[in-house]
């Protein structure tokens, strides 16, 4: 496992961490401050932006984008609907290009508005998912799902273990070509008595773009919104990134925390500190 003291350059911060509380310029001038090597931001923050520019900034303030967050759901009530979706992934795929990110994120979504039928809408992700991977590959921006934890199902992702994501990644991409992975977010996975296994064979499949670290409080006031820093929480953070590093992971550790009443009440740069300091002695 690679020693992360001294290694901040190893490491990425998910903009999402600082709760979105300055423009993104300023966001990147603080990261890159802050010693890290990589960033993550989120779509909502390059609204009005010019992804060409925002990811020429990135790389002149010595950063690259480990991932960029997040896509559309893919689910739909309708046709019109779905293919709506379809085209505004598309669009975020050719902002992932110009950022030069490492991958696009996919939270691929649940259940359309009034349905109970989750098998329909699993194949709703595959097909959608197919027709994207053709202009993700055409735009080199590879694919990675993120499995959400199973109390998404309905809302946020019907993609919920790595085992169901692999199997997903071995239907559009049999070949392993390296179009299509995984997102690996510790909030959503620590659980599965299946995690060493499918971590193994991920590796094995080149299928691992993105590792996200958190920790899981106890209490959890909010599924969504109450996220621990690293070493807060139950999650043994070392022993699956032993795992994961093993299977051949190579890329950034990513720091990604919702914590609407905690840390996003704090001023960026405490956030970042605090980071750096969980990721060398924690994690």
């Amino acid at each position: 496992m690679r020693d992360l003291n001294k290694r901040l350059d190893l490491c990425s911060i998910n903009t999402a961490t600082l709760g979105y509380q300055q423009p993104i310029h300023e966001t990147i001038e603080a990261v890159a401050r802050a010693g890290f090597g990589a960033i993550a931001p989120w779509r909502r923050e390059l609204e009005g932006e010019s992804a060409k520019q925002v990811g020429r900034h990135i790389r002149d303030a010595g950063l690259f984008v480990s991932g960029y967050c997040r896509s559309s759901y893919i689910p739909a009530d309708n046709e019109t609907q779905f293919m709506a979706g379809i085209d505004d992934n598309r669009r975020a795929i050719d902002d992932a290009a110009e950022l030069g990110a490492r991958c696009f994120v996919m939270v691929v979504g649940g259940l359309p508005a009034g349905s109970k039928d989750l098998a329909a809408a699993r194949q709703q992700v595959h097909d959608g998912m197919a027709i994207l991977l053709e202009h993700a590959s055409s735009r080199d921006v590879p694919l990675a799902i993120e499995p959400l934890h199973p109390m998404y199902a309905a809302d946020r992702a019907c993609i919920n273990t790595l085992d169901q994501a692999l199997e997903l990644c071995d239907a559009l991409d049999p070949s392993e070509s390296g179009s299509v992975g995984l997102a690996v977010d510790l909030y959503h996975v620590w659980w599965d008595p299946q995690l060493e296994a499918q971590l193994t064979r991920a590796g094995k499949e080149k299928r691992l773009f993105g590792f996200h670290v958190c920790d899981w409080l106890v209490p959890t006031h909010d599924m969504l919104l109450d996220r621990g820093m690293m070493g807060d929480g139950v999650i043994d953070i070392p022993l699956i990134r032993n795992w994961i590093e093993q299977a051949g992971y190579a890329g950034s550790v990513e720091v990604e925390i919702f914590s609407r009443d905690d840390w996003w009440k704090r001023q960026p740069a405490e956030i970042l500190a605090t980071c750096a300091e969980r990721l060398q002695s924690v994690c």
